[in-house]
């Protein structure tokens, strides 16, 4: 049974990990704000664990285990997310931290009933898929919706950041999941996004802002 570093680690390498599943150590280290020789030797005991292949001066790779143990954390981290906005009425923005503690209780029972009474949802509060009791993460592709063009209309699906800022921007915009824009325009010198939705006819979202919104198409 992983310890609450370790569980930290396995999903810092997790979510750093490139296409390619690979994750340099400075860059471990400075996501999980700590020194090179503590991430160094944290690395060596997951490797001892069977977690993470690793080679000095050579990327780290999560071994099978290791991508299913931090697929299972992520996991209890997303169904807890869900079930704090779902079932006790928490704001997507603050729910976070909550589950960052909540993730560490080593009980599949009590997440298995949190996942039943939810109905089984296969994506969480921000859009992000659920991994299964079993670690597998369904792949889900969305549009960014800087990529979208002029005339389209589409549903924002998913978001590629939850920050407490960047939701708490959101919801003083009234965007949720579920919205459907109409995207308006283009500003060809910054490259930000003119859009209408309920309630807001002409609302200009950066180019940052609309590069973190997956939306897909209903035209």
């Amino acid at each position: 049974m992983a310890s609450t570093t370790e569980e930290n680690y396995l999903k810092a390498l997790f979510n750093l990990s490139n296409s390619q599943g690979e994750v340099n150590l400075s860059e471990l280290a400075h996501s999980l704000q700590v020194s090179l020789p503590t991430a160094n030797s944290m690395v060596k005991s997951l490797q001892k664990s069977g977690w993470v292949n690793y080679e000095k001066y050579k990327p780290l790779l999560l071994t099978p285990a290791g991508q299913k143990e931090a697929a299972l954390i992520i996991r209890k981290h997303r169904l807890t997310e869900m079930f704090l906005v779902k079932k006790m009425g928490f704001g997507w923005e603050e729910v976070h931290e909550i589950a960052e503690q909540v993730e560490h209780i080593h009980a599949p029972k009590f997440f298995q009933r949190m996942d039943e009474m939810m109905g089984f949802p296969t994506i969480d509060p921000h859009g992000s898929p659920i991994p299964d009791k079993l670690g597998r993460i369904q792949e889900i592709h969305y549009t960014p919706l800087s990529s979208c063009k002029p005339g389209q209309l589409v549903q924002l699906t998913a978001l590629t950041n939850s920050s407490t800022e960047f939701l708490e921007f959101l919801n003083s915009r009234k965007l949720a999941l579920g919205t459907e824009l109409r995207i308006l325009s283009r500003e060809a010198y910054d490259s930000s996004v003119v859009v209408s939705y309920e309630g807001h006819m002409n609302e200009t979202l950066s180019e940052k802002v609309s590069e973190r919104l997956l939306v897909r198409a209903l035209e």
